[in-house]
């Protein structure tokens, strides 16, 4: 049985939208949430409110019966992932647990660790850089197409919203036709603060059909990810069907959407530094530490979240236990303490001292990092191999990123010599 027999259902209703669900839950109408972070940051590094509810955004009702906690500064953000036996990743069992199933994000050691060096196995190094031209610049090199003799595009419609996601199509030999409803029904899994029966109905969807493939992929397995994760083993153990569906509702998301957004982020800082960007162009070299700086900047994810599983303090706070307790990402790379002019883009920044958590950190750190570096590095480089003079498009709106999590550009209006 292959693919191609295989039907996704797209939603009972059709007409639902999980798109906007999801930007309204993080405050699309938001420009920035920066300036009010700093303003919190110096009256306290902790906050008793949950990160959202400071913005003025509706709470998550996964978690209204949790005391919450946002935690501000580098060093307890990096206290709270250093210390996993305090700080648990139990809570994404209420969280995502209803519509991602039991994922490893909702473990903690050993099971965690069990399962993730199963999964590590899959995503070597050596591994991942044979789908840089086998998956990777296929993909490149079809969207590029559609728009490299025009002398302008809108590389967000064009290109950075459908790049990784075509990757993982590939990566999972999905049929072509149904990427839209795939698309839809991954990111319904993440809307469950809001609009959890389209998440469940989303969950089921996804699950019929993952463990529909993955059957046919251990019977039939071929070059594809799915035929890799149902072989590899540690010490002869292989995932449970179970966690292996559960990581592949999760992969969409946790691959697609994160790396769309990274992209656009960095290409729209490396646009409105021109020289930074003519510098990369120049010396390819600097390609990794733009990555990172654009990360600390405008880093995606901007909290994660923990539970509390003993009763704690952090910096004079008491934390009971059962607390949700948030980690800002986005605050912690942007603490003066840790990063001078931290509001600055600069990829010629001095960073020996302190890592950006724009990939989280401890036992949880993101396992699909070195593919997204793999993915940004190779449309940079084709954008400034094939775009020339490429510039932001001064007719067009410039763009504008947004939100207070997930955030993203909705266009990127570019020219460049045809």
């Amino acid at each position: 049985m292959n693919a191609t027999a295989l039907k996704i259902q797209d939603f009972d209703d059709p007409g639902f939208n999980p798109f906007d669900t999801f930007d309204d839950s993080f405050g699309r109408h938001i420009d920035s949430p920066y300036p009010r972070l700093a303003e919190l940051r110096e009256q306290a590094r902790v906050h008793p409110q949950e990160y959202k509810v400071l913005f003025g955004l509706p709470a998550d009702l996964t978690t209204l019966d949790m005391p919450h906690f946002s935690v501000l500064s580098y060093e307890l953000v990096y206290q709270v992932y250093a210390n996993p036996q305090i700080y648990s990743n139990r809570i994404f069992e209420r969280m995502l647990g209803p519509s991602f199933g039991r994922t490893v994000v909702t473990m903690d050691a050993p099971e965690h660790t069990r399962y993730r060096r199963i999964f590590q196995k899959a995503f070597m190094p050596n591994v991942i850089a044979s789908w840089g031209d086998n998956l990777v610049q296929p993909v490149v090199d079809d969207l590029m197409a559609g728009f490299v003799g025009r002398g302008k595009a809108d590389l967000v419609k064009e290109f950075t919203s459908l790049y990784p996601f075509h990757i993982i199509y590939r990566q999972l030999g999905l049929p072509p036709g149904d990427q839209r409803i795939f698309h839809k029904l991954a990111v319904a899994l993440t809307v469950t603060s809001t609009a959890v029966d389209k998440a469940i109905e989303a969950s089921e969807k996804l699950g019929a059909y993952y463990e529909a493939l993955t059957d046919a992929r251990f019977e039939h397995p071929g070059e594809d990810l799915v035929s890799l994760l149902t072989r590899v083993e540690v010490e002869g153990e292989r995932l449970p069907k179970e966690i292996l569906v559960s990581f592949l509702r999760q992969l969409i998301n946790a691959a697609g959407d994160t790396t769309y957004r990274a992209t656009s982020n960095l290409l729209v800082c490396l646009l409105q530094h021109p020289e930074q960007l003519e510098a990369v162009r120049r010396d390819r070299s600097l390609i990794p530490q733009a990555i990172d700086e654009a990360l600390r900047l405008e880093c995606v994810v901007i909290t994660g979240f923990r539970m509390a599983l003993v009763d704690t303090e952090l910096d004079g706070v008491r934390i009971p236990a059962g607390s949700a307790v948030e980690a800002v990402n986005g605050s912690a790379n942007r603490d003066p303490a840790r990063f001078a002019d931290p509001d600055r883009f600069d990829i010629f920044r001095k960073t020996t001292t302190s890592r950006h958590m724009g990939f989280g950190y401890g036992p949880h750190v993101c396992i699909g990092q070195h593919l997204a570096r793999l993915e940004i590095t190779r449309a940079l480089n084709a954008m400034l191999d094939r775009l020339p003079n490429l510039r932001l498009d001064p007719d067009m709106p410039p763009p504008r990123i947004y939100g207070v999590n997930m955030r993203h550009p909705e266009h990127i209006h570019v020219r460049f010599d045809a």
